[in-house]
Formats: structure tokens, sequence, C-alpha cells
């Protein structure tokens, strides 16, 4: 079992308006994993996080796309005012190790946001994006150049 499969549970019964057992699912992902996952959250099928889900935060608001994986320790939410909003995360996108995705910005399908980047900014499709703040590295990239997907997702 890991967080995403406890999230999964927790986000059936959410959906379903039934009060006790998403609060009860959300403290033991918590407990387990350190990780701040909230029901409310969207988070696409195929989705998979590294090490179980360890340290990483979304906001209840963000929505994450189909087979995105998200490494340990990185942080999904908002940022402080006038910037409004949380992050959405087209499908088949990488996120490396401890990156912050911060305020309303978008992800563009088939993006690699690098190992402790900062991302403040929106991110065009099949980009790699790194770099405090991140900026784009390189444009119009195969993901399947920069990580195993048939290790996650069997193809």
């Amino acid at each position: 079992m890991n967080a995403i499969k406890l999230y999964r549970i927790g986000h059936w019964f959410y959906k379903r308006r039934i009060p006790i057992i998403p609060r009860l699912i959300y403290y033991l992902i918590y407990l387990i994993y350190n990780a701040s996952i909230p029901m409310a959250a969207e988070i696409g099928e195929g989705t998979k996080f590294g090490y179980g889900g360890m340290g990483v935060v979304v906001h209840s608001n963000c929505r994450i796309g189909r087979k995105v994986y998200i490494a340990q320790q990185v942080t999904i939410g908002a940022r402080r005012a006038p910037w409004h909003g949380v992050p959405v995360i087209e499908d088949n996108c990488f996120i490396g190790v401890g990156a912050k995705l911060l305020g309303p910005i978008h992800i563009g399908t088939g993006s690699v946001i690098g190992a402790n980047a900062v991302v403040v900014h929106d991110v065009p499709p099949h980009s790699v994006v790194a770099g405090v703040p991140a900026r784009v590295i390189r444009k119009d990239i195969k993901i399947e150049d920069y990580y195993d997907w048939s290790a996650l997702w069997g193809r």
C-alpha cells in the first residue's frame, strides 16, 4: 500500500460524501508517509508517487492529469496574494525530487520538472524546466528520453 492507493480509496469515499473515512485516510497518509494529499484534490489515473509519496504536499484545489510521476518531497500548492490559484498539471509529466510548483500555473503535457526546481510560471508542453526560479532549458522533447516509462506503466 502506498499514498496514492490510500488517496484513491479516500477520494472514492469523499466523492460520495461519506464524511469520516476520507479524513481518517488523510491522517493515515500523513502518519505513514509524512505527506499531505487532500481527498478533494483531483489526481488522474495512473499517477504515481516516488517512494510511496514520502513528503509530498498537494493543495486541495490542485488538478493533476493522468500518468504523472511525482517524486518524493514535491510541493504542489498556492502562493501568497495576489497570485491566487493553484497549479494544473497535464498528462504524462515527470516532476523531480524536491520540486516546488507554486501559484496559478499550467504545466503542459509531457513536460519534465527538474529536481529542486521552483516553478512559478507556466511550462509549455514537451519542455524541460530546471533551476530557481525554473526556466525552460529544452523544448520539443520526448518524455521517454528522460524517464523509463515502461518501468512504471508496463508499456
